[in-house]
């Protein structure tokens, strides 16, 4: 199991010191709608990073919508094979499709035509992933962020209906907390899981009430060993950063 922190890929020297396996950092920072020589300087440092970038997320801008009647298609085609093709070149293995702004259905909108082109939008970015061996992980998000997908049942299946080999689920401790999706359902849909995000209600993990025995007990029993991402808000990433990788590290007797 990996212990990774959502962070700016400037913060990698203290996520390195404090002593995580790998950053998440969001596909938006790549920069997918401007030139290899705008990238340029973004790329090294990357590149030259002290942690492997393994992760990435935040995949859509939230003016780029996949839902609706005003889809650009061949805009998404273009932003996909650009940011695709930069995370392949970093390193990274896993993107998460959260985008909940991306993919929130327009007021009125027929829910059906909306999921025909989440579905539509997941054949288009697994056209890419399969062959670049990248995995991407659909994200349930509470409803104050999204009106899709929800929770890990949805998200399943959704996947079930795309079937590609690039396309998985995530699970999110805060969202499922927030929307009452059963810790349980990491165990159902194991075979779905390729990626986990945790908090304390958003704070760094160990600062808040959240029931991270029943989180870490459901986790080893999926028998789940990949990557485990820190995603909050961090109010000073230097001084916070170690002591919520040791909370992490400690729950799971990493």
């Amino acid at each position: 199991m990996k212990l990774g922190a959502c962070v700016d890929i400037e913060q990698a020297d203290i996520a390195f010191e404090a002593g995580y396996d790998y950053l998440e950092c969001t596909v938006r920072s790549l920069k997918p709608e401007e030139s290899d020589y705008a990238f340029r300087d973004t790329m090294t440092r990357f590149l030259e990073s002290p942690l492997p970038v393994e992760a990435f997320n935040i995949l859509l801008p939230g003016e780029l919508k996949i839902v609706g009647e005003a889809v650009d298609y061949d805009r998404v085609k273009r932003y996909l094979e650009k940011a695709l093709e930069r995370v392949k070149r970093i390193g990274g293995e896993t993107i998460v499709f959260g985008s909940g702004g991306a993919r929130r259905l327009p007021d009125g909108f027929s829910r059906e035509k909306g999921n025909e082109q989440i579905v539509q939008f997941l054949h288009m970015i697994a056209d890419y992933a399969d062959p670049l061996d990248i995995t991407i992980v659909i994200e349930p998000l509470y409803k104050k962020a999204s009106n899709t997908m929800n929770v890990i049942p949805e998200a399943v299946e959704m996947a079930r209906k795309v079937n590609r080999k690039s396309i998985c689920v995530l699970a999110d401790f805060f969202h499922m907390v927030e929307e009452s999706d059963p810790l349980e359902n990491i165990v159902k849909y194991k075979d779905y899981i390729r990626h986990i995000h945790t908090s304390d209600n958003y704070t760094p993990p160990g600062k808040g009430e959240y029931p991270y025995p029943s989180f870490v007990d459901c986790i080893k029993r999926a028998n789940y060993d990949g990557r485990i991402s820190i995603e909050c808000v961090w109010n000073d990433f230097a001084k916070e950063a170690a002591d919520s990788r040791r909370f992490v590290q400690q729950a799971f007797n990493l």
